[in-house]
Formats: structure tokens, sequence, C-alpha cells
């Protein structure tokens, strides 16, 4: 069964106010914006709190701390927008809060002794804002997303939302070449926040909520609306087909598996801030050029969502297994002291960074249906949040110690690729066990 186009109207109901690429794009031209501020002020987060005096321990937890509560939050606020159906609501004020936080770090150098405490309280606020959105916007987006392939979708919208991760940076080392502080390059990032915001409340007046959505692509009988691509019976159905749990019920036992992989792998996949401490610390790496070597790393991620997206929709979920063995990698030549494994490391990092936070959401979104998903994004999140904070704590604790963290982290891995690998056999297991879809009417 086909959806009928978007730029028409459904039997009995109203046309959608947009193709689906449309809304896919304008998702990831506000993404884009937004990140520029998040993204521009985040590889400059371990330098800001050492100007202000932070330890590599402080450094690590506060930015460990501002992962955990990016991810672990949204275990609220995504059961929260669920049982509001207020989606949009949640994700104008997380946009907005983000906005708000990081120009406010230009402050923090003239605040005197309370600057690292408002720094880190900022710091971990911008991600506080993502915690907020992010399960009710990628609702949104996976409902827009469904017609043209979700992995496709995802990691289109992940390119250009890392597009504005890779201008942010080259913003910020431009103003801090040119002025020889790091203040102004957090002021200057309000520009693209408002740019962010107006693009948003543009977005609202287009897209409808999923329900709505949902209603809008129903095929011509009026009996099931569209399932999501990676679902049997999906048009175009790739990825994970099948996977969808039962509305109303328990979260699928598959999905808790997939969320156990993500404490671990997270566990690895340390916080930029803590790199960028290490590059300015051991390598001798100038402040201004730290938000290029970010920038770089993000045009590593956007390979690695592309990449993986594209793969997802024709192979499945095995596709992830690639992620582990990146983040094993990350120790290894991240914390070297010489600069050229660094940036092979900082390169892996972007790769598996781009991995987790767009191809892994399009196999949440077909493990679970639309009703449950923002209650699965704050659950999943949650696991991901716990282990960042671990990592956090792990990386800065035994920072001074590279063989110990080395091994840490390679035994974490381990324990993720084995329950990843048994989240893709059974996920292909439920697939094949569910009967063939009928013929379709004419």
């Amino acid at each position: 069964m086909k959806p009928y186009p978007s730029d028409q109207a459904a039997p009995g109901g109203p046309a959608l106010p947009g193709s689906p690429w449309k809304m896919v794009l304008g998702f990831g031209l506000v993404s884009l914006a937004v990140d520029a501020v998040s993204d521009g002020a985040r590889p400059l987060a371990g330098p800001l709190l050492a100007q202000l005096g932070a330890s590599a321990l402080v450094v690590g937890l506060v930015t460990g701390a501002a992962e955990a509560a990016a991810q672990g939050l949204r275990l609220i606020f995504g059961p929260w927008a669920d049982r509001t159906g207020k989606y949009w609501t949640f994700t104008l004020a997380g946009y907005a809060l983000t906005v708000l936080s990081v120009p406010l770090l230009a402050v923090t150098p003239f605040a005197g002794a309370a600057g690292l405490v408002l720094a880190s309280a900022l710091i971990i606020g911008d991600r506080v804002g993502k915690a907020v959105r992010s399960p009710a916007k990628t609702v949104l987006l996976a409902s827009v997303a469904g017609p043209v392939g979700r992995g496709r979708g995802f990691a289109v919208h992940k390119s250009l939302d890392l597009a504005g991760a890779f201008a942010g940076p080259l913003i910020a080392s431009a103003v801090i070449a040119a002025t020889g502080a790091l203040w102004p390059a957090f002021a200057v990032l309000a520009l693209p926040g408002a740019l962010a915001m107006a693009l948003l409340f543009r977005m609202r007046r287009r897209v409808p909520d999923p329900q709505r959505a949902a209603e809008l692509l129903e095929t011509p009988d009026g009996r099931d609306t569209p399932r999501a691509p990676g679902t049997r019976g999906a048009p175009g159905a790739r990825g994970a087909p099948g996977l969808a749990a039962k509305p109303g019920g328990r979260l699928p036992p598959v999905f808790v598996l997939f969320a156990a992989s993500a404490f671990f792998w997270s566990a690895g996949l340390v916080a930029f801030g803590v790199i960028a401490f290490h590059l300015t610390a051991a390598v001798d790496t100038p402040v201004s050029a730290v938000p290029l070597v970010y920038a770089a790393a993000m045009a590593a991620a956007a390979l690695g969502a592309l990449a993986s997206g594209y793969g997802y929709d024709r192979a499945g979920g095995a596709v992830l297994l690639v992620l582990p063995v990146l983040v094993a990698l990350i120790p290894v030549l991240a914390f070297s002291p010489t600069m050229g494994p660094v940036l092979a490391g900082v390169l892996v990092w972007g790769a598996a960074t781009g991995i987790q936070d767009s191809t892994v959401k399009a196999l949440v979104a077909d493990l679970v249906v639309p009703a449950r998903q923002g209650t699965a994004y704050g659950i999943f999140a949650a696991f991901e949040g716990g282990g960042a904070l671990a990592g956090g704590a792990l990386y800065g604790a035994l920072y001074s110690s590279r063989p110990a963290l080395i091994a840490a982290v390679a035994a974490l891995q381990l324990v993720a690729i084995v329950l990843l690998t048994a989240t893709v056999v059974r996920s292909r297991r439920r697939r094949f066990a569910e009967p063939e879809p009928g013929p379709e009417p004419e």
C-alpha cells in the first residue's frame, strides 16, 4: 500500500501541509541553526572551565553530567510528552533553553568566584534543553519521515544538524582568532539562536501533530495507516521489518536489550569537553584551533550518519554493530600524546557520534509504535545518559593512566557488542516469526 502523496488529500480528509521531504528538511534546518549555537560552544566547554580554574576531574564530571542530563532527563520528558500529546510545546521549550543558555556563557569570565559554578550550570542547562525537546521532536520527525524511509529521513536530518555543528565551531574559532578571548564567541552565537527560533515557529504552523499526520495518510479503505518503513507491510519497507510493539502494552523486551547495549557504548563515548581539555593541556593545541578540530569531527559525524542510515534501510540493525568497535578506538587514539593520532581519534569519535544520534534512533522508531515512542526515546536516552555520566567519571579518573582507560573502555564495548548482537538476532527472529501481509488491494 502506498500512502497518498502529501500534496494531495486522502479520501475524506485534508492534505498534509507539505511534502514529507520538505518537512524533514524543515526540521533539519531548525537543527542546523540550533546546533550552530550548541556545538559552537561545546568544544569550548573544556577550555572555558579550565580557564575558570577547573581540573581534569571537574571537567570530566561537568561535561559528563551535562551529557547525562541530555540523555537521562528524557526519561521524564518523553513520557510526559506522550501523556499530554503536547509534542510541540516540549520542542519549543527545549530549543529556547539552549539558545538562551549558550550566549549567557559570555558573562562567566566576569562573574568572579561564581564564574565556574555559573558556567557549569549553563553548560548543563544547554544539554537539559536537549533533553526537554529531543523525545518530542524525534516523534514529530519520525511521523513525517515514515513515507520517505526512516533510515534515510533521520540520516538527512542529522546531516543538516551536523552542518550546523560544523559551522558553529568555525564561527567560534573565527571570533576567538579575531578577539583573542573566549567570551565573544559565546555572545555571537545568539544570532543563529534567534534564527533557529524564527524557523521553528514557522515549522510549527506547517507540521501537524503525529496523530493528525497519521490520519491524513490513511489508506483508501480507511482500515490502516501506513506503517513506518522498516515494518512489515510498509511501503518500501527496509531496515527492521515487523518490529513495532503492540499499542498500549509494555515496551518489547528486544527494546530493553537494545537500551542496555546503549548504556555500555555510551560509557565509552567520552564527551568532547574531555578531548578538548586533552588537546589544550597535553598536546599544546591553541584554544582557537579546538573548534576547528571539532568541526572536522562533525564532518565525520555527517558521513557516519549518512552511511549508516542508508545501510540501515537496506540491511537493518546489523549496521550498528560497528558502533562499539569505533568507541573502543577512541581512548587509543584521541588521548595519544601526539597530534596525528589525536586527530584520527577525533574523527572516529565524530563518526560514532553521528551513528548514535541518527541511525540508532531509526531502530528505536521501528521497535516501538508511535503512541509509545516518546516514552521509548526517554527510556532509551536514560540508559545513554547513565552511561555518559559513568563514562565522564571514568575518563576523568583514569585520564592520567591511559592503559587502564583503554582496557576499561574495551571491556565496556565488549559487553555492548554482545548485547547489540543479541538485539539484532532477536529482531530478525521476530521479523520472520510474523506472518507475511496479504495481497494489496487494487
